[in-house]
């Protein structure tokens, strides 16, 4: 198992730190955050290091240490990872590995090599912080504190210097782990994530992701941490380098790398943050309440400039402000007066600042509507210039309402003050140790609540099956299928096609037709993937003779044109289209279909397999949704029926992932009964003789 095998490395009693200026500085490190095990300083060059006697080399040592730091160049550091059996494992401090080109990535295979099993991490990365048992593998100084008792959260980042500036934080979070994987040449942050989800110290897990590696072995790591409760936020930089150039359909341009780690996200309940300020907030709430069970949130504070700054900001991160239920509005009512209009977010006034028996009373009332998130909006005052007497009655109030009305399982009682660095740090540590998540940045704190609350809905869900390592594509030579042949292939896999014929143009004077009229007259060519565009559709021809000229204005275009019924009834129109990315693999795309694909750009992506409640919930995010379900008392459509078919062109897709590229199927109708698809083209990578 993954946290078998680092176990030693992550939370060793042992150490060995090799190197120079680097090496010395971690020795220097680990003293002074308190390391209680042996610490031995390996160097063939000095006596000592920081007070401690130096190794010529590993075998001189007086056991096989649990954890190495090797801080020694490239080639070196390739012939210590040589001496490292019996060990726990390895950090590589050093550069000029894989991130530096070909010769780079040769010397990193070599390492690997020499290395024999035994785990490493990096190499390019600036090191650990194990708090919890004061552990400080890390050349350089930081800002943490040890965790002699209690939890706190981890954070591993594939930048080293992102990882230091973040250990610099002073928002009160308990920092447990930071871990710097750089290259990840061997130990993932998938294996970190296993690894640190088997100490039940940690609360919550932070990464900084540049790429993903592995998508399978990714998911494969979130859902066993789901499993194990422990909530992950993830700051995603960076995007994965697009293959070959796509241009047959709508769906390639429509879905970039970075959408998909959205999927990704989505699917296994990892909360995005995009600025670092977020993430932190988002562990901060996470490691003091865990996910939310919802996103209806109250503020109070003592501005109705604050106020309306909340249900903006709230709005704009996807938060609900409801109304107050009626006996918290009438507690409310009852405390603040008749000159306070209450509503939530809730503006008290000054009237009862100072106040610490009214402002209890009002809090106690605000904390009894039971939202998932209840905010007491407080900026604290300069300490070098002014005196916080009164807003610690503020805060002294909320803490005796939170012990009245203490935060119920999926939900969070928090202090938050609009700026930063009105937060005092001391407050802060204060509040957690309390329960009470103290938030610096208003803004920041309503999207930590939208992170957790996104946690939340997601645990709640069925958990999802695993992604599979998807088959690499055939070497055989790529082919649009045309639409005829594109629509057999959905009529094989269940997917409703209307009624057609295939006939030439010599022939369209006397041959039968499939329906009766009005019915679609379409050119048929596997170079004509947009036909609408090129004048190669005539829709709602009601007579042969409009049949007949329809088709000579496209002679141009083909002398074979498909004859169709014209579907009726129409709810909306969607697109559903298959794409190949070269990390993620096959993925669906759905979105308003037809000619508005383009211009709305209104689409979800769901990564293959998908199966029937993840395609239900993508199509809950499209702003179609609204039309699909009934709006503005208009019928809705037959979405079992609309989820049937895209399912069902999902499976096709997954059955054929070892030669299909692309599929198109644009538009799919969404009907009062039944779903059709009345135009698709394939992709497909033939077979080689």
């Amino acid at each position: 198992m993954t946290s078998d095998r680092l176990t030693r490395l992550l939370r060793p009693r042992s150490l060995a730190i090799v190197g120079g200026k680097a090496a010395e500085e971690a020795a220097r490190q680990c003293r002074a955050l308190g390391f209680a095990g042996p610490i031995w300083p390996v160097n063939p060059k000095r006596a000592e290091m920081g007070g401690l006697p130096c190794f010529a080399d590993m075998a001189s040592l007086p056991e096989a240490p649990d954890a190495v730091f090797i801080a020694a160049p490239a080639p070196a550091t390739i012939a210590l990872a040589g001496e490292l059996a019996g060990t726990g494992g390895a950090i590589c401090y050093a550069a000029d590995f894989a991130e530096s080109g070909e010769e780079g990535r040769e010397r990193q295979a070599a390492l690997l090599e020499a290395a024999n099993g035994v785990p490493l991490i990096g190499p390019n990365c600036y090191g650990m912080l194990n708090l919890f048992d004061r552990v400080a593998l890390w050349p350089d100084q930081h800002g943490c504190l040890p965790i002699d008792s209690g939890r706190g959260v981890a954070i591993v980042s594939q930048s080293g210097n992102l990882a230091l500036n973040l250990t610099m934080q002073a928002r009160g979070l308990p920092i447990g782990y930071v871990i710097s994987v750089g290259n990840c040449a061997d130990v993932t942050p998938a294996d970190l994530i296993e690894a640190l989800i088997a100490d039940d110290r940690v609360s919550a897990i932070g990464l900084h992701l540049e790429g993903l590696g592995s998508v399978a072995r990714f998911s494969e790591a979130c859902l066993v941490a789901r499993a194990a409760g422990v909530p992950i936020v993830a700051l995603k930089t960076g995007a994965s380098a697009k293959g070959a150039a796509l241009t047959m359909s709508h769906t390639s341009s429509l879905a970039g790398a970075d959408a998909l780690v959205d999927a990704l996200f989505a699917r296994l309940g990892v909360a995005r943050a995009h600025d670092p300020a977020t993430f932190l907030e988002t562990l901060k709430l996470l490691h003091v309440a865990g996910p939310l069970r919802a996103r209806r949130i109250t503020s109070a504070s003592c501005s109705g400039g604050e106020a309306s700054l909340t249900a903006d900001l709230a709005e704009a991160a996807g938060l609900e402000t409801p109304d107050f239920p009626p006996p918290t509005q009438a507690a409310l009512e009852a405390v603040l007066g008749p000159r306070v209009n209450v509503a939530n977010p809730l503006d008290y006034h000054t009237y009862i600042w100072g106040d610490l028996a009214a402002t209890t009373a009002c809090f106690a009332a605000m904390l009894g509507a039971d939202f998932e998130a209840s905010l007491l909006i407080l900026d604290f005052p300069r300490a070098d210039r002014c005196t916080a007497a009164d807003w610690d009655v503020t805060l002294d109030a909320f803490r005796a309402a939170v012990r009245k009305h203490p935060a119920a399982p999926g939900t969070v009682h928090m202090v938050v003050s609009s700026l930063a660095e009105t937060m005092p740090e001391a407050v802060a540590a204060a509040l957690i140790a309390e329960g009470i998540v103290p938030a610096g940045g208003l803004a920041e704190a309503l999207r930590a609540i939208a992170a957790a609350a996104h946690i939340g809905e997601a645990w709640a869900r069925p958990a999802p099956v695993a992604l599979l390592q998807q088959p690499q594509p055939g070497t055989g030579e790529a082919h649009v299928w045309d639409e005829v042949r594109s629509k057999a292939a959905l009529v094989a896999a269940g997917v409703p096609v209307p009624q057609g014929r295939v006939v030439s143009r010599a022939d369209l004077a006397d041959a039968a037709l499939p329906a009766p009229f009005p019915l679609v007259c379409k050119a048929i060519g596997a170079d004509l993937a947009h036909k609408t565009e090129v004048g190669g559709v005539a829709l709602g021809l009601t007579s042969r003779e409009a049949l007949l000229a329809a088709a000579d204005g496209m002679a141009a275009l083909s002398d074979w044109f498909l004859i169709e019924e014209m579907a009726s009834g129409t709810i909306a129109e969607l697109i559903v289209g298959v794409g190949r990315d070269p990390q993620f693999g096959l993925f669906l795309t759905l979105g308003a279909g037809g000619i508005f694909v383009e211009l709305l750009r209104q689409t979800e992506q769901v990564l293959l397999p998908a199966s029937r409640s993840d395609i239900a919930e993508a199509l809950a995010r499209l702003p179609l949704h609204k039309v699909l379900t009934g709006y503005r008392g208009k019928p809705g459509c037959d979405m079992p029926a609309l989820v049937d078919a895209i399912t069902a062109i999902a499976a096709w897709a997954m059955a054929h992932a070892d030669r299909l590229e692309e599929m198109d199927v644009n538009p799919l109708l969404a009907l009062p009964t039944g779903a059709m698809a009345v135009d698709a083209l394939i992709r497909m990578r033939e077979p080689q003789a």
